[in-house]
């Protein structure tokens, strides 16, 4: 019994530390919330004030992400917690850090180019965009689950690595309806990087996926 609750715990009985790794997480789904309202205002209003306000509000997510993300590495150093996997839990913080930064770089580069996008390709747009924030959605899960029921962590990385595929196959659908239209061929080009930048988060998230099951083997033994 002493063992199971040993593996499936990480962190029991350091609540503070528990709650600013839960707070860490949380800012990650965050930042996949306002990413997704901010790609659909964008969408449908251009770089507007309201898009701007949803930019402010990654911006911010990301800088209280980076000082979480510094308190708990600051406190796996100081407190000497889980020497063994400390380079392992530091690895998925920087990982997972990432991707609110990814997050935040790409409403940043929408905000700088101003990139054109025909009304019929808002659709593609749309389903790129849910299908990643879903598959990085399902990574802040496993991470959850490596701190708190590590038996969870496969399938929820195995959902990862599936919607990271259709996140696949929606950019690359998108691209092909890109360069089949009527566009000049720089516009196609500058809205192929942006299919490119979005789907990077899936990519990312599948990633952070594979470490993590390495680590949960690690655990394990």
């Amino acid at each position: 019994m002493y063992l199971q609750k040993k593996v499936s715990h990480l962190f029991s009985g350091t609540r503070s530390l528990e709650n600013q790794i839960d707070e860490f997480l949380d800012k990650v789904s965050e930042s996949g919330m306002v990413f997704d309202r901010a790609i659909r205002v964008y969408l449908n209003q251009g770089p507007s004030e309201e898009f701007n306000n949803f930019l402010n509000q990654a911006a911010n997510i990301e800088r209280r992400g980076d000082d979480l993300r510094r308190a708990v590495e600051a406190e796996l150093y100081v407190r000497t917690l889980i020497p063994d996997l400390r380079a392992d839990v530091l690895a998925l913080l920087e990982s997972m850090d990432h991707l609110i930064n990814v997050y935040e770089g790409d409403l940043f580069r929408i905000s700088i180019q101003s990139p054109d996008i025909p009304d019929e390709f808002h659709s593609g747009f749309i389903e790129l965009t849910e299908t990643v924030v879903s598959c990085v959605d399902s990574v802040v899960l496993a991470a959850r689950a490596f701190f708190r029921d590590i038996d969870a962590v496969r399938d929820h990385s195995s959902k990862t690595i599936f919607l990271e595929t259709e996140a696949d196959k929606t950019g690359t659908k998108l691209q092909r309806a890109i360069f089949s239209s009527a566009l000049p061929l720089e516009r196609k080009m500058h809205l192929r990087y942006f299919v490119e930048r979005i789907d990077e988060l899936a990519n990312s998230a599948e990633d952070v996926a594979d470490a993590l099951q390495i680590y949960t083997i690690k655990r394990r033994v």
